[in-house]
């Protein structure tokens, strides 16, 4: 059996860049967010169906999914945001199933950001691992990468799990409040660890 790792954090915690540090160091990483992206990029798997739930004006002129356009309907409206989860989860945690059993490194990283709102989550994976820094920092980071405001930011966190709940739910956990260094310094550690337990 595939040992698995849970991958989750807030938005702008910083999976992301523990992800991409423990696949330099060899392991399988399925991230839901990278899947959830081919199915709604032009021609994507997902597409004619959010086209028949939200309409044109939730299609780019590209061909993708407009994600502002999409964000801003499922933020105002949780009726439409259970209709896109209920089109889009079923297809992510197919191919991220599928993406799992063809993996042949020693472990998988499976990157979920909404890992602990599962109810199953704890079936799905072996460990599960939080990423997290103060939500100040988070608000901070996501503003300079996304240009979304404040606002935008801490609608989107109050929509995940409190951070105290996730990280009650953690088996391990990464503090990415400081340096990049930093945060390799601990999955180079957290990667030992879990090549034993996918071993034994």
């Amino acid at each position: 059996m595939t040992f698995i790792v849970g991958l989750t954090g807030g938005i702008g915690s910083g999976k992301s860049a523990a992800a991409d540090a423990f696949e330099k160091l060899g392991a399988a990483v399925v991230d839901t967010d990278r899947i959830a992206h081919e199915l709604t990029r032009a021609g994507g798997a997902a597409i004619v169906g959010v086209r028949a739930l939200f309409g044109d004006s939730a299609i780019a002129p590209d061909g993708t999914m407009d994600r502002k356009a999409v964000r801003e309907r499922v933020f105002s409206d949780p009726g439409a945001r259970r209709r896109l989860e209920a089109l889009l989860h079923p297809m992510i945690r197919a191919e991220s199933e599928r993406q799992i059993a063809a993996a042949a490194a020693p472990y998988v990283v499976h990157v979920v950001p909404l890992l602990v709102e599962s109810p199953d989550h704890r079936e799905r994976v072996q460990r599960v691992l939080v990423v997290d820094c103060p939500e100040a920092l988070q608000i901070e980071r996501v503003r300079a990468r996304s240009g979304l405001s404040t606002a935008e930011v801490e609608a989107i966190i109050r929509s995940q799990v409190p951070r105290e709940k996730r990280l009650a739910a953690a088996d391990d956990v990464i503090d990415n409040s400081g340096a990049v260094a930093a945060l390799q310094k601990k999955v180079q550690t957290l990667h030992q660890t879990y090549l034993v337990l996918a071993r034994s």
